[in-house]
């Protein structure tokens, strides 16, 4: 009866060996399918002709076009969530006001609403047949089939990221170390600066990752308001479909491969930064 204590004690799930195996080998399964054997696939294709055909494949113009303006509505998209994602998380965790379940809401909608119809409700707001098109077309502003277009649709499927990364975190965290800090004579900026910035930081380091991936990645969004102009509103994703459906494999691979080697990046600096940082992590989580 002893060993049998000392058995439940050292297994809390009290589940045998052999299922513990079987849940294991089922997790490993599953990654091997939908995970790792893709990724093979993608980069065997992409390197089928060699070195010199996977290279001459990303030198096109087409192709440095695409990646060129994927990173460029990345580095618009993400830093403005970031700020999107500390205000909403700061107000959201920091303060009460009417509307508050609504405002956590809306920042959730992205992530129930295909990103088809995000694109579609922008071809609404800014199309020919809508009332800001015309207007804005005779300013010379062009916001669909336009860079503008592609930075608002990559914007709105993403801007969850970093808020929800963040709000929980600040809600665990409490004003206590704010009050503190105001009490000393610090100012409203420094406080954010000094006390709330540091306490977040690897909080919204995770969602900066995340947006970031999503931003490079997106597909449906930004296929309805970019129009398929080749070379001009072409992300990576969007260029990839357009070199297969022309039968270009060796293209379209080569392509498909270094967005999945910017995501392979992405998810190596998020574990180095758990490695390295877990324990302080953990530390700011539980504060």
């Amino acid at each position: 009866m002893a060993m049998a204590a000392d058995r439940r004690f050292a297994d809390p799930t009290g589940e045998a060996p052999g299922v513990r195996r079987l849940l294991i080998a089922v997790g490993l399964v599953f990654l091997a399918l939908f995970l790792v054997l893709p990724l093979y696939a993608v980069f065997t294709e992409a390197l089928r002709q060699g070195l010199g055909a996977y290279w001459s494949s990303l030198q096109l113009p087409e192709a440095q076009s695409s990646i060129r303006l994927t990173l460029t509505v990345a580095a618009i998209a993400v830093p403005l969530n970031v700020v999107f994602g500390i205000c909403a998380a700061w107000a959201i965790a920091k303060f009460e006001f009417r509307g508050k379940a609504f405002l956590i809401t809306l920042i959730d909608l992205p992530f129930s609403v295909s990103p088809v119809i995000s694109g579609l409700v922008y071809v609404l707001l800014f199309g020919a047949g809508s009332f800001l098109g015309p207007w804005l077309k005779s300013y010379g502003i062009e916001v669909l089939f336009a860079v503008p277009g592609l930075v608002l649709a990559t914007i709105f499927v993403t801007f969850p990221f970093v808020a929800r990364e963040l709000i929980p975190l600040m809600q665990d965290q409490g004003t206590g170390d704010e009050e503190a800090a105001l009490s000393l004579g610090a100012s409203g900026w420094q406080t954010f600066r000094r006390v709330t910035l540091p306490n977040i930081r690897w909080g919204l380091l995770y969602g900066v990752l995340l947006c970031n991936a999503r931003a490079m990645g997106e597909f449906g969004a930004v296929a309805v308001v970019s129009g398929k102009i080749r070379g001009q509103t072409t992300t990576m994703p969007l260029q990839v479909e357009m070199l297969y459906n022309e039968y270009n494999a060796t293209a379209a691979f080569a392509l498909a491969s270094l967005l999945a080697l910017l995501a392979l990046v992405t998810l190596v600096l998020k574990t180095v930064l758990e490695w390295r940082y877990g324990d302080e992590l953990a530390a700011t989580r539980n504060h």
